[in-house]
């Protein structure tokens, strides 16, 4: 092989070089940035086929998908003084490739960091009750810090979701107790209530009764036929109503005073002179 061909094939190789790290292709959901001689160039590089003039021009290239990071577990100490262990999950998407490339050396990392200590802070704010029953609130609080904080590296935040709370062991027969008791609470309410209602559906009853004698005994009746479905041993003995009725009255009329305690005997009032 001589000189010239030599030297084609070094001249070959070295293009293929260049070609190689000249050449990029760009996904849909990415966007190019160019950095020439160090200076960052104003145009943001679309989908498809990009070819830089390499080594003078660097490309890098980012992607614009929606990106989740996990919040480890934090220990929070709550405004009221409770210990909980919280951790979360953070959605954000990169909306300015220039400002995430310029602003910061690792936006995915700063994010996660930043993310952590806002957790931390804005948990700190709540008491314990609220982290437990109010979690959208504390979901759009740190979401909403997150996003102001993000918004000069070309990051929005678009959710923040708590994954879950782990408290202490004796906070947690604590809660059981007092979930028992509101349950004990509100069925004695229930239980109060129902009776209130019954205690005024029979009223309503005795007044309907009341005016027609004989619904009563249809009413006895009816019971008597409900008792004699079910197969049971009961001995039922009809008694009379009128007979109640009797026995109702005869204890409180005066007439009828003798009868259930006679007067003791008196002597005659011949023997009573002698």
């Amino acid at each position: 092989m001589g000189f010239g061909e030599t030297l084609f094939a070094i001249a070959v190789i070295l293009f293929l070089i260049w070609l190689f790290n000249s050449v990029y292709v760009v996904k849909e959901w990415e966007r190019g940035v160019i950095l020439r001689m160090g200076r960052m160039s104003p145009d943001i590089k679309g989908a498809g086929l990009r070819i830089v003039v390499w080594p003078i021009d660097k490309f890098y290239r980012i992607s614009l998908r929606i990106d989740t990071i996990e919040i480890p577990p934090q220990d929070i100490i709550t405004h009221d003084n409770v210990s909980v262990k919280i951790n979360a999950v953070c959605y954000f998407r990169v909306v300015d490739p220039r400002l995430a490339l310029s602003t910061v050396q690792n936006y995915l990392y700063a994010t996660t960091q930043l993310a952590q200590t806002t957790l931390r802070s804005i948990v700190g704010q709540f008491e314990f009750d609220e982290v437990l029953s109010e979690r959208e609130k504390v979901n759009e609080k740190v979401q909403f810090i997150l996003d102001q904080d993000t918004e000069p590296w070309g990051i929005k935040v678009s959710k923040v979701e708590v994954k879950q709370v782990d408290i202490p062991e004796n906070m947690q027969r604590l809660i059981a107790r007092q979930a028992e008791a509101e349950r004990e609470r509100r069925a004695k309410i229930i239980a109060a209530d129902g009776e209130f209602q019954a205690s005024a559906k029979l009223a309503d009853a005795a007044d309907v009764l009341s005016k027609n004698p004989i619904s009563v005994e249809l009413r006895y009746l009816q019971t008597l036929i409900d008792i004699g479905i079910t197969n049971n041993t009961t001995i039922v003995f009809p008694l009379p109503l009128d007979l109640v009725s009797f026995l109702r009255g005869g204890s409180s009329h005066p007439t009828l005073a003798p009868i259930v305690s006679p007067a003791p005997a008196q002597a005659p009032p011949a023997e009573q002179g002698k």
